[in-house]
């Protein structure tokens, strides 16, 4: 569709159907009851006029440390009225990663769900810039309430003069060191995703009911859960808690969502639970969708036998915002990612950026109107992520004679794991902080699920020996210091590393190593 010069998100994802006479149409439902878009509205003015009061400017930033939930949706919308630029954060990390993104975007407000507080409260300590925290939730000395700033404020506010191609949000994530990279997205691109994705695959309507157990932090979650279904004026059901499957399946059953999205590793959980299909209604759903990792064609018979829905898997990106490969109802290819979603262009090319032809595996480059503008401060690596119209992805992959993607790994060492990026490097040093480690090497591996995820070979110091409880506290080591997901599910010791002359990790050889090895 066309997209006019001057353009904000907000007015045409929440205001739009206020005007054309949607105020009343079910928007949101959450544990604490319904909004309508009504709602939403008034929600997001009121927020964005208490930023206003606040001191936010145009193009400041705003991180958003919330789980899913009504403030997450009014937060993002009223930010981006006002022309600010919110900074959706995973919630899973840890209070020097939170320092990092306060200091790297320069944000003076950050907006918080209650039990995030305190670790954002630590990573405050050495955020020069953070002058006000507002708390979704009970308050500590120096945090300000979002309810009462909000209640205080008009459900009447003008929007920004903004254009399509002003700056929107920004999504950060993970590098090659660990070190997050903010994806810069600007205000037209989540209509791109919508008319492309939305419309080709989906097939998304008014009356869709949206379920994403991918969480609006997500480049994936944020598009399933809040704009695709504000695109087309369609609910979203938000869980804020962990994905557990038998919650999961609750959800599904109480609420009858029509579309479900998962990561494979929560289909794979969702398959162990006993009985699950007798138990739980599923006839509501009309399509499940799953991205964030490869889904294994094992997965995806067995979950199509047992519940007789068929599961779409694609790749996206956070630098292109959603998925721009996806399978098609009724002509999925098992183990394969689907083909191009219309308006999306991509090539195979070898490590010379020569084309190469059906069959042969190479890097994968993708061009689409929704890619990020850059990475912010991040001159060298857009640069090498951003060439011209085309999008480096970092995944190998090979395309068959009839346009099917099939994945054949990474081009760098990243592991995806659950959905979300793990370097190994960062996994690295947090082992080597153990008095008991001289040094680890962590590569992805897969299990008896397919699923890859991370293992650890390490090198122990004089006077360790192996044992099952020096593994599991190694594990438990790297959990206090890293995100939940980057630990190691499995470790192997070892007498030492493979190598190159100059000292450099092969980790080629321990991914040789952990395929001829038993991982359960």
């Amino acid at each position: 569709m066309e997209i006019p010069r001057e353009y904000n998100a907000a007015t045409w994802f929440v205001d739009r159907h206020v005007t054309e006479g949607r105020g009343g149409r079910l928007a949101v439902i959450h544990e604490g009851g319904r909004l309508t878009y009504g709602d939403v509205a008034a929600g997001a003015n009121r927020l964005g006029n208490a930023l206003r009061r606040l001191g936010v400017q145009r193009e400041q930033r705003v991180v958003l440390l919330l789980y899913d939930s009504p403030e997450f949706i009014c937060s993002f919308w009223g930010a981006l009225k006002i022309g600010a630029v919110p900074v959706p954060t995973n919630t899973l990390l840890k209070p020097r990663d939170y320092e990092y993104i306060l200091r790297d975007s320069r944000a003076e407000v950050a907006i918080v769900s209650e039990p995030l507080a305190p670790a954002l409260a630590e990573a405050r300590l050495r955020a020069p810039t953070l002058q006000h925290v507002v708390v979704a939730g009970r308050t500590s000395a120096g945090e300000l309430s979002y309810d009462e700033l909000v209640r205080a404020e008009s459900a009447e506010l003008a929007p920004a003069e903004t254009t399509k191609d002003d700056v929107a949000f920004w999504l950060y994530t993970s590098g090659t060191t660990g070190t997050p990279k903010a994806a810069v997205h600007l205000h037209h691109d989540m209509l791109v995703c919508c008319e492309a994705f939305g419309r080709h695959v989906l097939e998304i309507g008014p009356d869709d009911r949206t379920f994403s157990v991918a969480k609006l932090f997500f480049a994936y979650g944020l598009g399933n859960a809040l704009y695709f279904p504000f695109h087309v004026g369609a609910a979203t059901v938000l869980f804020p808690g962990r994905p557990e499957p038998a919650k999961v399946f609750d959800v599904i059953a109480r609420e009858r969502p029509t579309l479900f999205y998962a990561v494979p590793t929560a289909y794979a959980a969702m398959l162990q639970l006993p009985d699950a299909a007798r138990t739980y209604d599923l006839k509501s759903v009309r399509l499940c969708i799953s991205a964030g990792e490869p889904l294994p064609k094992a997965i995806y018979e067995r979950w199509r036998e047992r519940f007789g829905i068929e599961i779409l898997d694609g790749i996206g990106s956070t630098e292109l915002c959603h998925q721009f490969i996806a399978n098609r109802p009724g002509r999925v290819r098992p183990g394969s990612s689907g083909t191009l979603v219309p308006g999306y262009d991509a090539r195979i090319v070898d490590d010379q950026g020569r084309d190469l032809p059906a069959g042969e595996i190479g890097n994968l480059l993708v061009s689409g109107d929704s890619a990020c503008a850059c990475y912010w401060n991040q001159h060298e690596r857009t640069k090498q992520t951003i060439q011209g119209e085309w999008v480096r992805t970092g995944d190998k992959y090979t395309r068959d004679a009839e346009g099917y993607f099939w994945y054949a790994g990474r081009g760098d060492d990243m592991i995806k794991a659950g959905g979300m990026w793990v370097s190994p490097a960062e996994v690295e040093g947090a082992l080597a902080e153990h008095p008991a480690v001289v040094e680890a090497g962590v590569v992805g591996a897969a299990g008896d699920d397919e699923l890859v995820k991370p293992v650890a070979f390490v090198v122990l110091a004089r006077g360790h020996a192996p044992s099952p409880a020096l593994e599991a506290e190694l594990q438990v080591f790297v959990k206090q210091r890293l995100a939940h997901y980057k630990y190691p599910r499995w470790i192997r010791f070892v007498e030492e590393l493979p190598k190159t002359a100059t000292g450099k990790i092969q980790r080629f050889k321990l991914r040789e190593e952990a395929r001829s090895i038993s991982l359960r």
